[in-house]
């Protein structure tokens, strides 16, 4: 079937000027508030997905599953709906789809009952080659549910001929390619996955005799649980009997976890290799301070995001730190497609100035990235409708280039400004008086300067390099135009 233009242009539209986070998965084995316990796990990892959530349990005999469109907290905060998942097995899931429609088949966790037993599939990331896969399954009989590229795995799983799970479960992942990380639950396992290239999160705690797998270890913390390790790149760990087994089946190959883990994704309370967060951003704003040599009256963040980078970059050039934006932090969803009249106020929908802190005042801007350029324009102005006698943006990430495949939802690669415009190009598009970004050199130095940090060489820095660890199969401009043709020309993941 082919694709009309108004479904090229519905896909093609990018409707924020930050990179979207990926998803937020949660598991837990033999407790008896497995459930509740997951629906706190996936509050804490709201940030990673907003659009839909849900959690599968397993109580010893059955399989228990609540989808819901929208927050957590709107739906898995009652007894009613957690008393609909009984078990002390469960896991959860948060999402921000990078593949697919936002429809409530494509909320996870996945359930199938296999002619093995019942398998519950939880997903964060993108595969590169789910689009290849997918159309010999369905030339081979199998029948999609969903657009989700996570159903491949499911399909994959179902269909090898090996007898054991963890055989099926490895048989699948060496057909698998892209960024991943896996959550899965069968009647007597838990089970945790890492892509061969530790590109997106997983993380072990245990709270008592139950594991948990996260996205983060902020979800470890919500639960009051101690945090373990983090899954190895390429690792598959087995919980069973309440006992803990590692297999690593692939090849082995560097360490490169998504270096926007660090900048954005990752809450700023969380643990990336054993250091918070906020730590690597506030290093950023340092190192970015270094590299500049400006004369200024404020540094003022865009909050909340650029908030630790603005403070490492106060504290290291000895300059005075204020807020000069407010976020409105009560902006919902309602906003995401408003009126024509609402949507000309543009960012004052979520940031407004403290106008007599910048008025006369010589202001450097921080923020963590830029994407098109759009918010930061209308910011820039903003300051200087406010008063502000200069507006000097500074950056604490190297440019954004090049789009990614493996879960970040972001434009394509001639929507990103840095991709198309010189650096005087873009600070003539923001309205500032100056723009500078963080060099590469300088993230690697902010990033892996301490000794306890070198197991880090390299990261998946390909938005600023184009150096990507996993070439993308089946990917057009960083979007899956096929995929439209799949299911009646609707686009879904």
């Amino acid at each position: 079937m082919k694709i009309s233009l108004i479904q090229k242009k519905k896909l093609k539209k990018f409707k924020t000027d930050k990179l979207r986070e990926e998803c937020g998965i949660f598991g837990i084995s033999n407790h008896e508030d497995s459930s509740a316990l997951v629906a706190l796990g996936l509050h804490a990892l709201q940030h990673r997905g907003q659009e839909g959530c849900g959690i599968v349990s397993f109580d010893g005999k059955n399989y228990h599953s609540e989808k819901r469109q929208g927050l957590v907290g709107d739906h898995f905060t009652n007894y009613e709906t957690l008393n609909k998942l009984p078990g002390n097995f469960a896991i959860g899931h948060t999402r921000y789809s990078t593949t697919g429609e936002t429809s409530l088949r494509n909320i996870q966790p996945f359930f199938a009952d296999l002619h093995m037993g019942g398998l519950a599939v939880a997903h964060n990331g993108n595969l590169t080659n789910a689009l290849v896969l997918r159309e010999t399954l369905v030339k081979e009989g199998a029948i999609f549910r969903t657009t989700s590229d996570t159903e491949t795995i499911v399909q994959l799983i179902a269909k090898s001929k090996r007898e054991k799970f963890t055989d099926k479960l490895i048989d699948t992942l060496f057909k698998i390619q892209g960024g991943y990380s896996l959550v899965l639950m069968t009647n007597k396992k838990l089970v945790g996955v890492r892509d061969p290239f530790g590109i997106r999160p997983l993380v072990i705690g245990k709270l008592k005799k139950s594991y948990i797998f996260a996205s983060e270890t902020c979800a470890l913390d919500i639960v009051g649980a101690t945090f373990i390790r983090e899954v190895e790149n390429g690792e598959i760990i087995i919980i069973e009997d309440n006992e803990i087994k590692s297999i690593k089946p692939f090849p082995k190959q560097k360490h490169r976890p998504c270096v926007f883990e660090y900048i954005y994704f990752a809450r700023p309370d969380s643990l990336i290799n054993y250091k918070c967060a906020y730590e690597y951003r506030k290093n950023l704003g340092a190192q970015l301070a270094k590299e500049t040599d400006l004369e200024a009256d404020l540094v003022v963040p865009v909050p909340d995001s650029g908030v630790p980078a603005a403070l490492g970059y106060a504290d290291q050039s000895k300059k005075k730190f204020d807020l000069g934006l407010i976020r409105n932090h009560y902006v919902g969803r309602t906003f995401i497609e408003p009126t024509q009249n609402i949507r000309s106020l543009g960012v004052k929908l979520k940031l407004n100035s403290t106008k007599t802190i910048v008025k006369n005042k010589k202001i450097i801007l921080i923020d963590d990235s830029l994407v098109r350029g759009t918010t930061c324009h209308k910011i820039v102005t903003m300051l200087y409708e406010s008063g502000a006698s200069e507006v000097h943006v500074r950056i604490a990430c190297p440019e954004i280039k090049f789009p990614d495949f493996y879960g970040v939802d972001m434009p394509t690669k001639e929507e990103l400004l840095a991709h198309k415009k010189s650096n005087k190009e873009m600070c003539e598009h923001i309205k500032a008086k100056s723009l500078k970004f963080l060099s590469l050199k300088g993230l690697y130095i902010a990033l892996i300067n301490e000794k306890r940090n070198e197991s880090y060489p390299q990261f998946s820095d390909h938005y600023f390099t184009g150096d990507y660890p996993i070439k993308p199969h089946d990917n057009l401009n960083g979007i899956k135009i096929k995929q439209l043709s799949l299911l009646s020309g609707k686009s879904n993941n």
